[in-house]
């Protein structure tokens, strides 16, 4: 089996915060509102955004860009922000804190607070080209999007065709 080439152009820059205490369905909500966008465009999104879990996962986002501003001075190449496109982040699930509420009767019911571990890599992407090829938007628009043998127009006559078998209202 061959090697996988990697393209040694593009920088990755990691950044990653640790046993943050919101929920991990939470902060997925919010990250999926910033996959495969300009770094600065994500960090506007953030800023304004309801949710509590915006405020860590913008964070982790600033330190992204911060690290690779600082990978940038440390090779002594040209940095500019607004080249910046998150290439991947996720949220994975850290551990879950046990507590104990009491309850009628002498009862006691278990509360779970759980702690999310959120990661942001970002990438320098060279011309506006390769940018419109990362954006999730534009591949959608342009029919690239989903599984290979899936397309646009194929989409429509799937979904069309498809009837409840099962009884009830699902």
């Amino acid at each position: 089996m061959p090697a996988a080439t990697i393209d040694t152009d593009v920088t990755l820059t990691r950044a990653s915060a640790r046993h943050v205490r919101v929920t991990p369905q939470k902060a997925r909500r919010v990250v999926d509102l910033i996959r495969g966008k300009q770094a600065t465009e994500a960090v506007a999104v953030l800023r304004f955004a309801p949710q509590a879990a915006s405020e860590p996962i913008r964070k982790v986002l600033e330190s992204a860009i911060a690290n690779a501003r600082v990978s940038a001075d440390r090779n002594s190449e040209a940095f500019d922000e607004r080249t910046l496109v998150i290439q991947s982040v996720f949220v994975d699930e850290g551990p879950t804190m046990k507590r104990f509420r009491p309850r009628a009767q002498g009862r006691a019911s278990r509360i779970n607070k759980r702690t999310s571990h959120i990661t942001v890599e970002v990438s320098e992407v060279a011309a506006d080209g390769e940018l419109a090829q990362k954006s999730r938007k534009a591949r959608r628009d342009t029919g690239q999007s989903g599984p290979a043998g899936q397309q646009q127009g194929s989409k429509s006559t799937a979904s069309t065709t498809r009837r409840n078998t099962r009884g009830g209202t699902r």
